[in-house]
C-alpha cells in the first residue's frame, strides 16, 4: 500500500512538473517572440552563418537529442577549437577541465553579449516543449563528458531530464570543474522537488538581469 501511494505521489509530481514546464515555456516563447526576432536579425547582421546552433546532447536514460541555442560563435567554431587546443597546451588543459574557455576567441562580439545575458539559451525552451529538457535540471551532457563520467554518477544524473537552469548554474558555473559540477548535479537529483525548482529559478533570474549568464 505504501509503495502504491509513493508511486502515485511520484506520478503526480512528474505530471505537475511537466505541466509547469509546458506553461512556463509557452508563455516565454509566445511573449518573447518579438525579442527572438530582434536577436535573430542582430545575429544575421553581425556575423555570417546560421541564426541557430544545435548540438547533440545526452538526455534522460542516455537518450541523445539536439539542443538548440542562438549562435554565439563563428561559423567554423569546431575547426577553430581544434586549432586553438593544438597550439596552446594551457587552453587544452582548461578545456579538458571545464569543457569551456574563459576567453574564447571563437565567440562573436554580439555572441559575448548574448552569453553574458543568457539570451543565447532561449531557444532551449523549444526543447522543453519537445520533452527533451525541463526548465530545471542537470546540465545536458556532451557525449565526451559522458565517457569521462563514472557509471554510477552518470546513471544518477541521467535518471531525470536535464534542464535549462539548475543547481550548478547558480553555484559557480564557469568556475566549476567537471567533477565539481557532477557533484552538484547529484545533489540536485537527491534534493529535487517542485519547491526546490522554484527556488533555483528565483536564484537564476538575478544572474540573468545582472549579466552574469546562466
Amino acid at each position: 500500500m505504501a509503495n502504491t501511494t509513493s508511486l502515485r505521489n511520484s506520478s503526480l509530481a512528474e505530471f505537475a512538473r511537466r505541466a509547469f514546464d509546458l506553461l512556463f515555456s509557452l508563455i516565454l516563447l509566445i511573449g518573447g517572440s518579438p525579442l527572438f526576432l530582434l536577436i535573430g536579425w542582430s545575429i544575421y547582421c553581425t556575423s555570417p552563418g546560421p541564426i541557430f546552433y544545435s548540438q547533440l546532447r545526452i538526455g534522460k536514460g542516455r537518450k541523445p537529442f539536439r539542443m538548440y541555442k542562438f549562435r554565439t560563435m563563428q561559423e567554423n567554431a569546431e575547426h577553430l577549437l581544434t586549432t586553438l587546443l593544438e597550439r596552446s597546451p594551457e587552453r587544452k588543459k582548461e578545456w579538458n577541465s571545464y569543457r569551456m574557455l574563459r576567453n574564447d576567441q571563437r565567440v562573436t562580439p554580439f555572441g559575448r553579449f548574448m552569453r553574458k545575458t543568457s539570451l543565447d539559451e532561449l531557444p532551449q525552451f523549444w526543447n522543453v516543449l519537445l520533452g527533451d529538457l525541463s526548465v530545471v535540471g542537470p546540465r545536458a551532457m556532451l557525449q565526451a563528458e559522458l565517457q569521462e563520467c563514472q557509471d554510477a554518477t552518470a546513471k544518477q544524473i541521467l535518471s531525470i531530464k536535464p534542464g535549462i537552469t539548475g543547481l550548478w548554474q547558480v553555484s559557480g558555473r564557469n568556475t566549476l570543474r567537471l567533477e565539481e559540477r557532477w557533484k552538484l548535479e547529484k545533489e540536485y537529483v537527491a534534493k529535487r522537488s517542485f519547491l526546490f525548482d522554484l527556488w533555483l529559478i528565483a536564484r537564476t533570474l538575478p544572474s540573468v538581469f545582472l549579466g552574469k549568464g546562466l
